[in-house]
């Protein structure tokens, strides 16, 4: 993924979910490394680590405050 495709998503995400730029961006980072890390096949990969940073955001959004 090129890093305008990365951007594109965690603004397409930070939108979604009204989260900062800053903290998906982050969350983003930190789900790539770690899903890339293990990957044998790399296609999949963007998609996962969206998916996995939605619930994340969508699973701190539910957790009262």
């Amino acid at each position: 993924m090129t890093p305008t495709d990365a951007s594109e998503v965690v603004q397409t995400i930070a939108t979604e979910t009204n989260t900062s730029s800053e903290t998906v961006s982050k969350l983003y980072a930190d789900t790539w490394a770690e899903f890339a890390e293990n990957a044998r096949i790399h296609d999949f990969v963007p998609l996962f680590v969206a998916k996995r940073v939605r619930a994340t955001i969508k699973a701190g959004q539910k957790q009262p405050h």
